[in-house]
């Protein structure tokens, strides 16, 4: 499948969630696990039915590993930012990226809220809605604008915070020059459904990544948990890095 045919089908994935999503009456919690929503499973479903259509093994937060046979390998959380989803802010999305064996192939982060449609292609690029992405040329933490996962243990140095709750279009945000930078805080740390997405679309558009605890970010794993960190700049990443194993 070649990228372009592997776009449309993280596109079908999204907009049946989407649909999904629509149809869905219950709001609050599956029972089924801690912090899971009915609105995950229903999200799930929709995502998997065309994900392994398209002859793709899957690793979603809710349902694990799926089709491991196969060459490529999505990586999905179907709503990233389920709280959010559930209370009506509109800030969750869609997250898939497709791993082969050199790593992040193509991904898809589309936020279910309003529709932007985040794609990135190795080699090829970052867009928005068709649009190219460049991040921002912030260089230093005094006028930077940070996303946060978790909250520091000290004071951060940066400008102004912002704790929005989808590390997956938290990213993208970064990528698009919204935020000027990202760090994941708490002790458990992202799943890789959380921020591969992300991470692809960053890379592309320009932006650099590091993970605070110098582990390799591409992981396979259900269980593996990262600390990821993205700037704008290799110098504003190296100095969100420097603070981040302080605080």
């Amino acid at each position: 499948m070649d990228e372009s045919s592997l776009l449309e089908v993280l596109g079908d994935a999204g907009r049946a969630v989407a649909e999904a999503l629509s149809t869905v009456t219950d709001w609050g919690m599956s029972g089924q696990r801690e912090d899971q929503y009915s609105l995950d499973l229903a999200a799930d479903s929709a995502a998997l039915e065309v994900l392994h259509g398209a002859g793709l093994a899957v690793l979603s937060e809710e349902s694990g590993l799926t089709h491991s046979g196969a060459p490529l390998l999505a990586v999905l959380d179907p709503v990233d930012g389920s709280t959010n989803a559930s209370r009506g802010v509109p800030w969750y999305a869609t997250s898939i990226c497709v791993l082969d064996d050199e790593g992040p192939l193509a991904a898809l982060v589309v936020n279910q809220a309003n529709g932007w449609n985040y794609e990135a292609v190795r080699g090829a690029g970052a867009t928005r809605d068709g649009r190219p992405l460049r991040p921002s040329a912030a260089a230093g933490l005094e006028h930077a604008i940070v996303g946060v996962s978790g909250l520091p243990g000290t004071v951060p140095p940066w400008w102004q915070t912002r704790a929005l709750g989808a590390a997956a279009l938290d990213l993208c945000a970064v990528a698009e020059g919204l935020l000027d930078g990202f760090c994941s805080y708490g002790a458990e740390g992202l799943g890789p459904w959380d921020y591969l997405g992300g991470l692809l679309v960053c890379q592309e558009a320009g932006a650099v990544l590091a993970e605070a605890a110098d582990q390799p970010l591409v992981a396979r794993d259900r269980e593996a948990r990262r600390h990821p960190v993205a700037a704008a700049t290799p110098q504003l990443l190296g100095q969100l890095v420097r603070f981040r194993k302080i605080s």
